[in-house]
């Protein structure tokens, strides 16, 4: 610190002299810096006519960078780097690295400090950084400023957003730059509050503590350095680290590769705000139908093809918050087998959804996502057969969901059944879905064959939005919690049943009455006292498809009209 009083002496020229060449050195590589170094000391006429007659500062500017100054002498010391150290020297390489999730930030950190960039961090990551053994320049150092609002305010000031949305072909932004002692980032690593996982924790979590949880500064850098990927490499995933640390030892200059790192911080910032207006809708309004509404999905697979052969295809998660531990196909594990394709997913799902309606022990056998074997009793190996018997031809080869546990004794009977065919052939399935398996159950299943794939689904919760996409558009509605969603009989579709067992099926004809004879010949003689489900239309009682199912022994008609409806 330089006091210049009143004295002449020799030694006080000396000192003005000397505060006077650190001030002029300050100046050219950062204005704001020397007009901070003028208001914490006395200084000489001739270096401040220097200095202002030089500095073209408006007011604004004077307002921002002066007098949080003095507030801050009161409470926090801001160090003027000397010129050997300060992280804005023209040329210097700089990082910006702040992160929420802290994963792998060492690595990072020391990889970038050894291909010699700078680094400027925030808060509990410049600790984290330094704790690791890696030099930081913490964010006040740039802003001259504190952090405020109980962290509400850290990065949110030109010396930081200046330094990540100049473009370095435009000379008067860096004309800007250089006039306001601003310095370029190169990289930015930032990832956000972690908002989700709070607000869907077990939990829960106060209205308040979710508001605390937006994140702003994080978005606002995310975004800059997106907007100007250009120029600066944004990053905010952990699993990029490694890329990018390869992609800057080569000295590239790869404009797909910084379109890809900035199409990933866009869409990670889209994903994070659905998430804040998803749960801010739910808190405020309530209405399951909002004017405007964002799903955000994240890839799970790539898959062979799509429902045929020359279509592509993939499969997405539903990560918006009504979905966390909502169950349902789409987050079951596989334990074993093929990768799932296109048509596995409809068809286990079509199971999955139609077994987890009943309460007894159940199983239901899908084929091409229509069921051809139902049974309910209280032994679920009865129960297996019973479906099985349903429509042996069918069930080759498809789906089976249990809605208890497979234990090694229903292993066994899935594994060793037979077909009631010919009593010989062991039946053949794609996928088998269940709650939960038993060590041993598991195991069994595995040795049946290497392409069996092995699901352990959860029930999908009551009161969800259905989606359905149509040329355009969407539809909506609440999902049919009181039938199985999506209940896959389709087109005409003529179900007969008796002692909690289905006995045959008929669909996916053009009328009513060859649906009925399909669904007849499956049941066979065990029609007698039967009851029969259809959602078709029946507009003549006889020489037609009412006449017929009463001649063959049905007991009981009942029609599901309200789904025709109009």
């Amino acid at each position: 610190m330089f006091g210049l009083g009143a004295a002449s002496s020799s030694a006080t020229a000396t000192a003005t002299a000397t505060a006077t060449a650190i001030a002029k050195t300050v100046y050219t590589r950062n204005p704001c810096a020397a007009l901070h170094f003028l208001s914490s000391h006395r200084i000489s006429p001739e270096l401040s006519s220097y200095l202002f007659g030089r500095v073209e500062f408006k007011p604004y500017s004077l307002r921002l960078s002066c007098n949080p100054i003095k507030a801050m002498a009161q409470t926090d010391t801001v160090s003027v780097p000397n010129s050997a150290s300060q992280p804005y020297a023209a040329g210097n390489k700089q990082v910006l690295i702040s992160l929420s999730d802290k994963k792998d930030l060492a690595f990072v950190g020391n990889g970038l400090r050894e291909l010699g960039y700078t680094i400027v961090s925030t808060g509990g990551t410049a600790t984290a950084l330094e704790s690791a053994g890696v030099s930081v320049t913490k964010v006040e150092q740039l802003t001259h400023f504190p952090e405020m609002l109980d962290g509400r305010v850290k990065t949110l000031h030109p010396n930081i957003h200046g330094g990540i949305l100049a473009r370095r072909d435009q000379k008067h932004h860096m004309d800007a730059l250089n006039t306001h002692g601003i310095g370029t980032f190169d990289v930015v690593v930032v990832n956000l509050y972690p908002f989700y996982d709070k607000v869907t924790s077990a939990g829960g979590i106060e209205f308040d503590d979710g508001i605390e949880n937006i994140d702003i500064g994080g978005p606002a850098m995310i975004r800059a350095a997106a907007k100007n990927h250009k120029d600066v490499l944004v990053v905010v995933d952990s699993e990029d680290y490694p890329v990018l640390l390869e992609f800057l030892k080569g000295n590239q200059d790869d404009q797909q590769f910084r379109r890809k790192l900035a199409w990933k911080a866009f869409q990670h910032v889209a994903s994070y705000d659905s998430a804040v207006s998803e749960w801010l809708w739910k808190q405020s309004v309530g209405d399951k139908f909002p004017p405007s509404l964002t799903v955000p999905l994240s890839l799970k697979s790539s898959l062979r093809y799509g429902e045929n052969p020359h279509q592509s295809a993939a499969f997405y998660v539903d990560k918006s918050l009504s979905e966390v531990n909502a169950g349902g196909i789409a987050t079951a594990v596989q334990h074993h087998g093929k990768e799932m394709s296109y048509n596995n997913y409809l068809d286990a799902d079509a199971a999955w959804n139609c077994v987890s309606e009943f309460r007894n022990p159940t199983c239901v056998i899908v084929k091409h996502t229509n069921p051809c074997g139902v049974a309910s009793r209280d032994d679920i190996l009865e129960a297996y057969r019973l479906a099985v018997k349903a429509d042996p031809v069918s069930a080759f080869g498809g789906i089976v969901a249990v809605n208890v546990e497979v234990d090694e004794a229903l292993a066994k009977e899935i594994r060793e059944f037979r077909s009631p065919t010919d009593g010989e052939t062991r039946m053949f399935y794609e996928i088998v879905v269940a709650p939960k398996y038993s060590e041993k159950g598991l195991e069994i299943l595995r040795g049946k064959s290497k392409t069996l794939r092995i699901l352990e689904a959860k029930n999908n919760l009551k009161g969800k939005l259905s989606l359905r996409q149509v040329g355009g558009g969407w539809l909506a509605q609440d999902s049919d919690d009181l039938t199985p969603q999506d209940y896959p009989i389709q087109s005409m579709p003529i179900v007969i049943a008796k002692d909690n067992c289905m006995l045959g099926m008929g669909s996916g004809q053009p009328n009513r009455v060859e649906s009925l004879r399909i669904a007849l010949r499956k049941a066979g003689n065990d029609v007698k006292g039967a009851a029969l489900a259809s959602d078709a239309f029946f507009p003549f009682a006889w020489k037609d498809a009412v006449e017929e199912a009463c001649e063959s022994g049905i007991s009981v008609i009942s029609r599901t009209w309200w789904k025709h409806q109009r």
